[in-house]
């Protein structure tokens, strides 16, 4: 058995904005779109997906939503923070041999980003 793709869905309160979000400050681009009106929307990036999915009452809680793995967390941290984005757990060396951050989109959904030290 072979798995070819598996990717989270964030729920987020505005499409247009959050698509922004993740084009800008992760260089993802909008492949794929559902809905009229849209309702859904794949962004990718290097075969890297995140599923977008409208839900105009969603709040937010304070787990992490999904984890990214990274060639250079410190990159991705400086280039999120260029473009505005909320630091939640600033960017460190774990003990467990990660570059590691949390950061969070303009719903507040988090995300956890991390890059090998070896």
């Amino acid at each position: 058995m072979r798995f070819q793709r598996f990717a989270p869905t964030v729920r987020v309160t505005d499409l247009g904005r959050s698509v922004a979000f993740f084009r800008d400050a992760l260089g993802m681009e909008k492949v794929f779109e559902n809905g009229d009106p849209v309702g859904f929307v794949i962004m990718d990036r290097d075969g890297v997906e995140l599923h977008l999915a409208l839900a105009p009452a969603h709040v937010a809680d304070d787990e992490n939503v999904a984890h990214l793995l990274v060639d250079d967390a410190a990159e991705v941290h400086d280039r999120l923070v260029a473009h505005g984005a909320t630091i939640v757990k600033a960017l460190r060396d774990a003990d467990y041999r990660m570059r590691t951050f949390v950061f969070a989109d303009p719903d507040g959904n988090r995300f956890d980003v991390g890059s090998d030290l070896d």
